[in-house]
């Protein structure tokens, strides 16, 4: 896979389509979520190119949940700098092409080559529009090495910066008030908001030892076990594992899979499989069987807001 200066090799054969659902059905999984290419974020991109290749990468979700209802619902992408652009493909995607889940980018670059968290008043419209849809909405960090001037070695990028995007995003998520303001969104964290978890103390020692720099932000204590707010389990160790359930509630977490990359749950690492942070969990006692069949199934339904199993015709 290349990209002008990006490339990422092809680690498994479920990276093609009859492949991955020959992976599933070893898997024993039903039905997968699928979001959008991080690498099609279109952050710095200019206007034209970002509506061809947002309206192709949402055509093709569009044509893979079309042709396969039974095994995936899958995620639209709109680039918020084109705010217009983006209040109009939202309505397309989901009026005409049937697509629920918006995947979003943790942060988004304007035309003054800055970059801001989707976490952003500037965007209400926006948030507005998906609260007026009901859509189940997907925070994703990347573009990292645009944002932090550092070397990109050791995938640094990818194991550090993607989870300090996604704290920071929550940080401000909760800080603004969206998930209140916001009711019909229900919106998921990817791999766990791992260092959001482990800086809510941080964030009120901040917020109670300077209140002069939170005018009209909220108490970190209030975003704490919403509905409408929830966290994947890929976080690849047990006792994040644990603290994410005593932070947020085992109600509040959804099976992660990130497959078919490296850093998912993929047999590509010895000892690796879907669903393997879950089941360590529940082995050491952290979680019961039936909680993990909640993370598995009760919970995803209730982030999408519908039964995808129940809308295969």
């Amino acid at each position: 896979m290349h990209q002008k200066g990006w490339k990422r090799p092809v680690t498994h054969p479920s990276f093609f389509l009859e492949e991955k659902l020959e992976w599933m059905d070893e898997n024993c999984i039903d039905h997968e979520v699928i979001l959008t290419l991080s690498q099609l974020y279109c952050n710095g991109w200019s206007q034209e190119d970002t509506r061809e290749v947002i309206k192709f990468q949402n055509d093709y979700h569009a044509r893979v949940q079309s042709s396969y209802k039974d095994k995936f619902t899958c995620g639209f992408v709109v680039q918020p700098l084109y705010l217009d652009d983006a209040i109009k493909e939202i309505e397309r995607c989901v009026d005409d092409l049937d697509l629920k889940m918006l995947c979003l980018p943790t942060h988004y670059l304007d035309d003054n080559n800055q970059w801001h968290s989707t976490a952003d008043l500037r965007l209400d419209p926006l948030y507005e529009l998906a609260n007026e849809k009901e859509l189940a909405i997907e925070i994703h960090p990347y573009d990292g090495p645009k944002m932090i001037a550092l070397q990109d070695v050791f995938w640094r990028f990818h194991l550090v910066w993607m989870c300090a995007q996604t704290a920071d995003h929550y940080h401000l998520f909760s800080t603004l008030n969206f998930a209140k303001r916001y009711p019909k969104i229900r919106t998921c964290y990817a791999h766990g908001n791992q260092y959001g978890q482990v800086n809510i103390g941080r964030r009120k020692q901040g917020y109670e030892g300077r209140p002069d720099l939170f005018e009209n932000g909220s108490h970190p204590n209030d975003s704490h076990q919403v509905d409408n707010v929830f966290f994947d389990t890929l976080v690849h160790d047990v006792l994040s594992f644990e603290l994410m359930v005593k932070r947020q509630g085992v109600g509040r977490i959804v099976a992660g899979l990130d497959d078919p990359y490296p850093l998912g749950e993929m047999d590509t690492v010895a000892g690796c499989y879907p669903g393997k942070v879950i089941k360590e969990a529940v082995d050491l006692g952290i979680i019961s069987e039936a909680e993990s069949n909640q993370i598995w199934y009760d919970n995803v339904i209730q982030w999408l807001g519908f039964n995808p199993l129940e809308n295969k015709s």
